[in-house]
This record gives C-alpha cells, structure tokens and sequence, in this order.
C-alpha cells in the first residue's frame, strides 16, 4: 500500500496550523507542524517530508529561509509560502528564490487545495516525468544542456516563466516542455498568439463572455484561462498587447479569477502562465510600452533560449532530424547532406533561427538531384528589405493595357498583383502577419481579410 503524503506546516498562529492540519487531512494527506524556523529545519532534516506550507513571517526568521534551505540540499521538496493578501513583491521574491508556489491570507481553502493537489503530483511522478520529451529539443551543446537544465528545474515550481529569444529558436516548444515535465503535464497546454487576436474581441477571448453581453454573444463562451483551467496558459508574443489589456492580466495573475465579460462575479482560475516574445520586454518597459508591474510579475524567471548561430555545433544534428521529417512527409529516399552543403550553413547566420533552416532545407529538396543534398542546392532568403521596398514592387508590374492583347478583367490582373505583394511581404517577415501587416502599410485585421479573400492561408 502506498504511503500517505507527508507536509509540513509551519505557522506562528496555532489557528492557521490547525486550519491546514484540518484542510490537509480531508485530502488524505498526513501533516506535522511548527512553530517556528527553528523547529521546522530540524524537522525537515529529520522527516522524509513531500510538501512544505511555511508562513512568510516567523518569530525566529522568514520562510525564505526555509526555502533557501530546501532548495539547496533538497530540491524535490516542492515549498509554498503563505503572504499576507497583497504583499505582491513578498510572494515575488519568494519564486524567484525557489518556492514551488504562494498563498495570500485570509486562505481560500479552495486555492490551497489546487496548491497541494499540484505539488502532490510532483511526489507521485517524480521519476516518469523526470525527462518527458526533452528529445525534442535538439542539440548537444552547452547552451541548450543549459536549456534543457532550466526546463527539468522550472516544471517543478509554479512559478511565471517568460521565455525571451529571436522569432524562430524554439520558445512554444520549450513552453511546452515545461509544461509536459511538471505536475500539470495531465491537464491542459493553451497557447494563444496576442498579436493575432483583434484588440476589442481580446477580453472576450481572455476571460470569456456572458450570452447577450454584446452584440453577437449568443451563447456563453469560456476565454482562454478558463480553457486551461487546472493546466498551462502560453502568451505568445506577449509584448503585443495593449496597454489596456496588460491592465486586465495583470489583476487576473494577482488574484487568480477572471471576470468574464457581462458577468456579475469573478470566477476563479488555477492556470500557471508561461509567456514568450521575441523582442525586449525591459526595453518596452523604459519606452512605456510595457506596464513595469506586470513585466515583475510574468517575469519573475526568465529563460533565455539561444539563437542557432549561437549553437552552430548543433546545426548538423538539426538538419538530419529535419531531412527524416521531410523524406517521410514527402515519402522520399533517405536524405543527406553534403559535407559542403554542412559547412555552407553552419558559415550563415540564420535570422530565423531553426525555422529558417527548416524552410531553407525543404526548398533545397525540391532542387537536389537525388538523395544528396549539395552547397548549391541551398539558398538562403535575402534579409528583409526596408518597408518601402515592398511598395514599388507593385509598380513595377504596371499592366500593360493594350486591350487588343490583353484579355484579363483589370479587376482579376490587380488581384494578382495584389497576392505578389502580400506574399512577399509575408515572405520578408518570415510569415509574421503583424510585421507582414506594418510592411505594407495596414491594420493586422486588414491583412487577414485580403488574405482570406485572396485564398492565400
């Protein structure tokens, strides 16, 4: 029979000590107490604990402490602290030193129960989760052991993780990882792009709506963090956000319910938030782009993933992974790369990181002779040009307008022209449809509709 899950709990206040006994024993979970930090080192150093619940303020120290010490000689020791309600920079400072995650005073028993059902997990599948899917970050240099170190380190706390590197290296699939190496790894991943979503539908599809809210709400719809209820919520491109709408997260994150539009009361969320951008989150900051508050609180751990010209050792074990996934979805022979075509691209500097030389070799197979692969099979993309370039590309193909010649309405001949334009642009922009969108001077949503229209998604 499986042993009980034992905590540890440690409060000044006979109170709150007997409060979480009691709230822990419904759960089946077994508990000890202290009183202060002293007791508590003895007992964590004598008693094979799986869970520590420790108050920030102690007669003989603070709870950070006692985190300090865990994370140093036993790190698998998920601790969460208990703040006071709205010590925000207490309960900050407590992830950035290691703490699993926190809890605000007065205790909702219904947040303290998702709290201890997540760090439980972490004790019941300690070893099978130890290393899920990290195959799928390839590479065997420094910088991405030291990636892959990171990952396996935060999936075991709860902590805000922001995931800063350039367009292409791999920040969803690191999000993922953390995700599917922690204690929600069973529920669910939500990922959401910020800057693909229409700014006056972004609180509907944040945090949900009532039916007859607003125009078109015709029946109730549940947002993004109700989506990944008891699971992971990934903001992509973060920075993209309005002003308005950081105004709106940042309460979210703090108190951990979400309004839905229409509605009359909160509902809570138990939704951890992994973030991600590829521009500079502190330079937003100093140019007010950025609210400083909610930088500190999606930014309490950053993870940096590194550019692959950065990494260039690894360029070769990337390209025979990416030549296996391409022979397969083209049911080809087995593809190779030459040693020349190897040193060609391990020599260039890869803007688009991974994504670049998954597009580069895809082209290169539709001109290599056979199986192998060749340095003049590869052509890099030239660098995006300047915004105004991409406009008198359109005048550069005025039609000729003999009608005796031509047979094509002017309205299908401007269509096409119009497609080149935009398919360039998409194509300048690595397919990023906001940088596509600002390149030929129109709203994102404009885009979207032209490339709707045009039949070109």
């Amino acid at each position: 029979m499986k042993n009980k899950p034992l905590a540890l709990i440690i409060d000044d206040e006979p109170a709150i000590r007997e409060l979480l006994q009691l709230t822990l024993e419904r759960m089946d979970i077994d508990s000890i107490t202290s009183g202060s930090l002293e007791e508590a080192l003895k007992l964590v150093q004598s008693k094979p604990v799986d869970l520590c619940l420790t108050d920030m303020k102690l007669p003989d120290g603070s709870g950070l402490e006692l985190v300090a010490y865990i994370q140093k000689h036993m790190a698998q020791v998920p601790v969460a602290v208990i703040t006071a309600h709205g010590n925000v920079e207490t309960a900050v400072e407590a992830l950035k030193n290691g703490a699993f995650d926190f809890v605000a005073k007065p205790l909702d028993i219904t947040a303290l129960r998702n709290l201890v059902n997540t760090a439980i997990k972490l004790r019941e599948n300690r070893e099978s989760s130890a290393a899920r899917g990290m195959t799928r970050l390839l590479g065997k240099s420094a910088a991405i052991e030291k990636v892959r170190d990171m990952v396996a380190k935060l999936a075991r706390s709860q902590a805000p993780v922001h995931i800063s590197g350039e367009s292409g290296t791999g920040k969803e699939l690191v999000a993922r990882l953390i995700h599917e190496n922690g204690p929600r790894a069973d529920q669910a991943f939500v990922a959401v792009n910020c800057g693909a979503i229409p700014t006056e539908l972004m609180e509907s599809e944040f945090f949900g709506h009532k039916k007859g809210s607003f125009t078109g709400a015709v029946a109730d719809k549940e947002g993004l963090f109700q989506a990944a209820q008891g699971g992971t919520l990934f903001l992509d491109e973060v920075a993209d956000l309005p002003l308005h709408m950081q105004v709106k997260l940042l309460r979210v994150i703090q108190e951990k319910a979400v309004r839905p539009v229409g509605a009359a009361k909160e509902v809570p969320v138990d939704v951890r938030i992994l973030s991600a951008t590829h521009r500079s989150l502190n330079d937003l900051v100093h140019a007010g782009k950025f609210r400083e508050d909610l930088y500190y609180r999606i930014n309490v751990i950053e993870l940096h993933v590194p550019a692959l010209r950065e990494h260039k050792e690894d360029i070769g074990l990337l390209a025979d992974h990416i030549l296996e996934k391409l022979a397969r979805t083209h049911k080809h022979a087995e593809l190779q790369l030459s040693p020349d075509a190897l040193t060609f691209l391990q020599s260039y500097a890869f803007p688009g990181n991974v994504r670049e030389l998954e597009n580069i070799l895809e082209r290169a197979l539709t001109l290599a002779e056979g199986n192998l692969i060749r340095s003049q099979d590869i052509h890099p993309r030239k660098a995006a040009e300047p915004a105004a370039a991409v406009k008198p590309h359109i005048v550069e193909h005025e039609p000729d307008l003999d009608m005796d010649d031509k047979t094509m309405p002017l309205g299908s001949y401007l269509g096409d022209i119009e497609k080149e334009a935009i398919r360039k642009a998409l194509e300048q922009t690595r397919y990023n449809k906001t940088a596509a969108a600002k390149l030929l001077g129109m709203s994102f949503r404009q885009l979207r509709y032209r490339i709707k229209k045009l039949g070109l998604e």
